[in-house]
């Protein structure tokens, strides 16, 4: 893993947009459906798209806290390393979150209801999480 991957991670907030965006609607009134129909619609956008979820749902078996195993692979794809020659699916979210043209997130909605799903179901917290860690 080189040094400039190592200091994207860190230096990612600062492609935070300077102004306020408008909310994001529509995606909470998509089906719950399973992580490899909530990528259908954004496959084109990344690459090796089938492997990447068929390793998510393999590492996602008896997931805790009441999720599905859509629902913790939809989490797991999203700290998937892609190799370096290609956009990880973390780093196109975030930047299409961070585009102020909102209908740029539509092919995002299953994808977001998935793993928001996932999200809300578990316990609070307190500590510090990282999205991935070598």
């Amino acid at each position: 893993m080189g040094d400039g991957f190592r200091i994207h991670r860190f230096i990612d907030a600062g492609e935070e947009p300077s102004k306020l965006l408008i909310p994001i609607e529509g995606y909470e009134k998509k089906d719950l459906v399973s992580l490899k129909e909530a990528i259908e619609p954004i496959k084109n956008l990344l690459h090796n798209t089938d492997r990447m979820v068929d390793i998510a749902l393999q590492n996602s078996n008896e997931p805790p806290d009441g999720i599905t195993t859509d629902e913790s692979a939809a989490i797991h794809i999203y700290t998937i390393q892609w190799p370096d020659t290609h956009d990880s699916l973390y780093k196109l979210l975030n930047r299409t979150l961070r585009d102020e043209r909102r209908n740029e997130l539509k092919p995002w909605f299953s994808y977001l209801k998935l793993i928001l799903t996932a999200l809300y179901k578990l316990p609070p917290i307190k500590k510090t999480l990282w999205r991935a860690v070598r």
